[in-house]
């Protein structure tokens, strides 16, 4: 499991640092401040996360137990609902498309799989 986690978190961070480059080289020309800054938080929450992948990954050698492999996986879903939210949210203030209200109460439920990501890894190095 620990390999999958690494090439997760490898993927991942080589989208964090090529939307970090888009939003700040190309977003801003299209975009207003408002939106350039929940793109940033997206990113910024993005790239923790590769972090605490990879850190799953290799504690999950040490610690092997259903609780790391959780952790694992509610960042990734964490990343997936909270980024992913942030950059729709973004992407239809760059096609002036409205509606799709939706996506906003999506990024509190990526925060809480976060959150429970970084319980799951505390309780899984405790066990």
């Amino acid at each position: 499991m620990h390999k999958g986690y690494l090439r997760t978190a490898a993927f991942l961070g080589v989208l964090s640092v090529a939307l970090g480059a888009f939003g700040a080289h190309g977003l801003k020309q299209i975009v207003d401040e408002h939106s350039i800054s929940i793109f940033e938080t997206a990113v910024r929450y993005q790239f923790y996360h590769v972090f605490a992948l990879a850190l799953v990954a290799v504690l999950y050698k040490e610690f092997k137990n259903n609780l790391i492999e959780w952790a694992g996986f509610l960042f990734i879903l964490g990343v997936f609902f909270f980024s992913g939210s942030l950059y729709l949210l973004t992407f239809r203030a760059v096609i002036n498309l409205g509606g799709l209200n939706w996506i906003g109460p999506l990024t509190p439920i990526g925060g809480v799989f976060f959150i429970a990501g970084w319980i799951c890894l505390l309780l899984g190095i405790k066990k």
